[in-house]
């Protein structure tokens, strides 16, 4: 089986939010290249200032879901927001389940005092509420994509170290493992080349659902000022700047806000069918060692 059909089960739910997921992507990725005017920049304040969507300019642009108070087009913005706000998320939980992924297999394969130091730093970690954490520190650094980068990854590999932690722990006591070591390979290329493919599954179904998580929080960020600074939009800045607009122009919000569900909905249905498959494969293999025992 082919690693994309292994992690991508072919249901029409999960081909859906693939779609949608490589559909905001590529959106986000070639709208603003084609856009006719900068998405930065303030427009034509009087004449281009909250027109409707599907609406034509005087100048004969046509805008699909109108313009913010500054005369920008919305759609770009918000396309060029996703770029950000998609950066963010997958980067932010990639980056996070990488250094969780080090400090569980760590704790998992040296075990003793290296295993105990680091799930004491992990569980005092947790302890401390994410959102909490986020605020504070984005709060004592300078605002923007790096410092939300930074501070979403520092904050979100606690999870993932647990769950690589008791996988490591497992695979460990497995034969092929103790016949490795037998034959005198290494520690750290066992751990590298045998052990880690076998606890990887949980991690990557942890990162997948991750990273909607970390959309939400980058744009919770945004939105109260502490996240992504205008003029570049994020999803959470956009709404924010539309909120006093709702009852006389509300497309300035909503549509923002809609992008920002559909993605992280994607994003979690997605991790949810992966979760889902590799627990069947589990179980199978489960009941294949059974029969053959």
């Amino acid at each position: 089986m082919s690693p994309v059909r292994r992690f991508l089960p072919a249901d029409g739910v999960t081909a859906a939010a693939s779609v949608l997921l490589a559909a905001m992507a590529a959106a986000a990725t070639l709208v603003p290249l084609f856009a006719r005017d900068d998405p930065l920049a303030i427009g034509d304040v009087l004449a281009l200032r909250l027109l409707p969507p599907f609406s034509v300019d005087p100048t004969g642009a046509f805008h699909l879901l109108g313009t913010d108070r500054f005369g920008r087009d919305l759609f770009v913005r918000m396309m060029l927001a996703g770029r950000v706000s998609l950066a963010i998320g997958i980067g932010g939980s990639v980056l996070g389940a990488a250094f969780g992924t080090v400090v569980g297999a760590l704790a998992g394969w040296r075990g003793g005092g290296t295993d105990r130091a680091l799930m004491a730093a992990t569980d005092a970690m947790l302890a401390v509420p994410r959102l909490v954490l986020l605020l504070v520190c984005a709060a004592l650094w300078q605002p923007g994509m790096a410092t939300v980068l930074i501070v979403l990854a520092a904050t979100g590999w606690m999870g993932v170290a647990r769950i690589v932690r008791g996988e490591v722990e497992g695979v460990r006591a497995r034969p092929f493992v103790e016949a490795a070591a037998a034959l005198g390979v290494r520690d750290w290329r066992v751990l590298w080349r045998h052990v880690l493919p076998n606890a990887l599954d949980p991690a990557i179904v942890a990162t997948t659902l991750g990273v909607g998580n970390a959309i939400l929080l980058e744009s919770g960020l945004s939105f109260l000022g502490l996240g992504i600074q205008p003029p570049r939009p994020s999803w959470g800045n956009m709404i924010a700047g539309g909120r006093d607009l709702i009852v006389t122009a509300p497309w300035v919000a909503l549509a923002p806000g809609v992008a920002l569900i559909l993605t992280v909905l994607a994003a979690t249905l997605l991790g949810d069918r992966l979760r889902d498959r590799l627990a069947g494969e589990s179980a199978r293999a489960a009941r294949s060692l059974a029969e053959r025992a």
